[in-house]
């Protein structure tokens, strides 16, 4: 205080000023969708036009400060560079090579999110030990232990003798490490843990999100470092913290599991160097996570015998063709508002193709509750599935068992009519090495050379397909 023994202020500063500067931490709002930043706060984000995504952090200029190009690189005219393309390294896990197109890209950067427990580290964990047999990996953990991530391993039965573990948060110790021991690979555990000294906000926060993602993808690319990062997801199931975070990595993968299943799902929502939709199939176990080389057996119900309303058909994921069964339950309806429930489809979707039916076949279900499922947990979001909802629904309602060796797909458009889809001759081929001997599909995907103990049943119309089916 003033007046104090030994108090002595600073030339040119008084105490009141001193304290309050202390006292003071300037606030920014910054948008979850954009990452754009604003000095106060606002309804609806000026950048990208979102409402309500700005959030509060601390900041200050420090925090302000953008991340830069790559240092040391001038510009190139584009028909003088380096034509060499790098090789791919194989982790040696089948599924998760289809899913990053081939392989590990050198200085990538890739994302990994899913729900807690699924198995994001332990799929990390089984990669890295893989690589590690070729080249230098260093495992980043920021949620464990070194001794939990060793006993993870042991339970898990790997060794891991070249495989380097660092248990650090701190983002410029991090990027020291890296630096010094220059590793082919890295994996951070998870990029929420992390946080940067040059920022006052906490870690997870939006600004640390950013700020830690941008320099490890400047990281990768000035080094040649493929780089893991797992991410949290948030109750609605996307990845916590900015979307730009999204743009920012080369590869995002998603962990999509059904509850109480067994059966995990790795998909590719973005990947600049492969095909995006790819997808990966694992099963848990208690060695960890198996890959499943022949999906198409797993989704497949196994029924004893035929029952109504089971349709299987032959969806399109990424370049793979999965056989995936569609069970539908139609029963009457009890209340004022008949239910359209659908698992694994777009309710809007089933909806529009009931009206279709109605229409252009003749059939009502406006007094039937209709539920729809994909056996297996899978998603489909694709048109193919359009001709196997409403057969299903129609064999549920007419209690009709569709033979066990029948396969179909195709688009139903509004007019009733059956349009084509993608890759009719590999879903066919598909269906055919899998023992289906009946084919209802649209006429333009008949293939010109006709598959060996397949009859193929070509339709235009979906009164065409109802008399084919039953």
């Amino acid at each position: 205080m003033r007046g104090a023994p030994g108090y002595s202020p600073a030339p040119g500063s008084s105490s009141i000023k001193t304290f309050s500067d202390m006292a003071k931490q300037r606030r920014i709002f910054v948008c979850t969708e954009c990452g754009a930043s604003a000095p106060r706060w606002q309804g609806q984000c000026p950048d990208c036009g979102e409402w309500n995504t700005l959030k509060e952090t601390a900041g200050g200029p420090r925090s302000l400060r953008r991340a830069g190009g790559y240092a040391g690189e001038a510009p190139q005219a584009l028909g003088a560079v380096d034509e060499d393309v790098e090789a791919r390294v194989p982790v040696g896990i089948g599924e998760m090579d289809r899913v990053l197109g081939g392989g590990l890209v050198p200085g990538s950067v890739t994302l990994l999110g899913g729900d807690p427990g699924i198995g994001k580290s332990t799929l990390l964990l089984q990669a890295g030990a893989r690589l590690a047999e070729q080249l230098s990996v260093l495992y980043v953990t920021g949620e464990e232990s070194i001794r939990q991530v060793g006993l993870r391993a042991r339970r898990l039965g790997i060794r891991g003798e070249s495989l380097q573990v660092l248990a650090e948060t701190c983002l410029e110790a991090l990027l020291d490490r890296a630096g010094s021991m220059m590793p082919g690979a890295m994996i951070v555990d998870s990029i929420q843990t992390v946080y940067s000294d040059t920022l006052d906000s906490a870690p997870g926060a939006v600004g640390q999100l950013r700020e830690c993602t941008a320099r490890l993808v400047r990281l990768a690319k000035q080094r040649s470092i493929s780089i893991f990062l797992v991410g949290h997801v948030t109750k609605e199931g996307a990845i916590a913290g900015p979307r730009v975070l999204e743009h920012m990595v080369d590869t995002v993968l998603y962990f999509e599991s059904d509850p109480g299943s067994r059966l995990r799902i790795v998909r590719a929502v973005k990947n600049r160097f492969g095909a995006a939709n790819e997808i990966g199939v694992f099963a848990m176990t208690e060695d960890g996570l198996r890959e499943v080389r022949n999906p198409s057996a797993i989704f497949l119900s196994g029924h004893a015998e035929s029952v109504p309303g089971s349709v299987v058909m032959v969806a399109r994921e990424g370049s793979r063709p999965l056989l995936l069964e569609v069970q539908a339950l139609v029963d009457g309806s009890y209340g004022g508002n008949p239910r359209r429930v659908a698992a694994g489809l777009d309710p809007g979707r089933l909806a529009l193709l009931l009206a279709v039916l109605h229409r252009h076949a003749g059939v009502a279900m406006y007094d039937q509750d209709v539920f729809v499922n994909v056996v297996g947990g899978v998603r489909v979001g694709e048109t193919a599935a359009d001709l196997p909802v409403v057969l299903a629904a129609l064999a549920s309602l007419r209690d009709h068992v569709v033979p066990r060796d029948t396969v179909t797909f195709g688009e139903i458009g509004l007019a009733g009519e059956i349009r084509p889809v993608p890759f009719g001759e590999e879903r066919l081929q598909e269906a055919a090495k899998h023992g289906f001997r009946k084919a209802i599909v649209p006429s333009a995907n008949v293939p010109r050379s006709p598959l060996k103990d397949m009859e193929i049943v070509p339709v235009k119309r979906l009164s065409q397909a109802i008399e084919a089916l039953f």
